[in-house]
């Protein structure tokens, strides 16, 4: 059962609070801050946040399905069986964050950085992640398959066993990935790309 409770005032500051099956569906929150909150089984169907920041907050089972998130950040959050289907990141931070078991697709993320998230094992297959900043994130065994990595900083990602057919990484900086973690087969690689991934698989590659 959700639970009715007004919407934090812009430019408050929550701290260890517990927002269980909070009902703020429709609701707008702009430059709130929320430090080590609860949200297990909140309903935030279009919600709509704005600079609001999210540090260290456990949001289990929420459902966030066609919400907009205009600069905000999720640093360190756990997003466990999160329902993030059709959300749109703009110039969002997630640096961190986990998403174990979480709906993500379809989902539109521009200009966002999710750096050291954790995207293990989700689906994302057909995403436009292009010049998305991926710096060490672990894609391991993630579905990116038809998805667009073009110009995306896969910087020391984690790709093992990555599903990657179809999947388009041209432009994309890639370095310090391994190339013999996964199934290159359908991938679209630039010329640069291309040497490298020969060369981590014993090949001869004249200069």
């Amino acid at each position: 059962m959700t639970r009715n409770e007004p919407p934090p005032e812009p430019g408050t500051v929550w701290e260890d609070e517990d927002f269980a099956r909070v009902d703020w569906d429709w609701v707008e929150l702009e430059r709130v801050t929320f430090i080590g909150c609860r949200f297990d089984d909140a309903s935030l169907s279009e919600l709509v946040t704005k600079k609001c920041v999210f540090e260290r907050c456990v949001l289990t089972g929420v459902a966030l399905s066609g919400s907009k998130h205009d600069g905000t950040a999720f640093l360190s959050c756990r997003f466990d069986r999160a329902k993030l289907f059709d959300v749109t990141w703009t110039g969002c931070k997630l640096t961190g964050s986990q998403f174990p078991g979480a709906t993500m697709r379809p989902m539109t993320s521009t200009d966002c950085d999710w750096s050291y998230a954790s995207l293990r094992g989700v689906d994302l297959s057909g995403v436009d992640l292009s010049g998305q900043k991926l710096t060490e994130a672990d894609l391991t065994e993630t579905d990116l398959r038809e998805s667009d990595l073009t110009r995306a900083d896969l910087r020391h990602a984690r790709l093992q066993s990555t599903l990657l057919r179809g999947a388009d990484l041209r432009g994309a900086d890639t370095d310090g990935i391994n190339w013999r973690g996964f199934d290159a087969t359908g991938v679209r690689l630039d010329v640069v790309q291309a040497v490298l991934f020969a060369r981590a698989h014993g090949a001869l590659v004249a200069d």
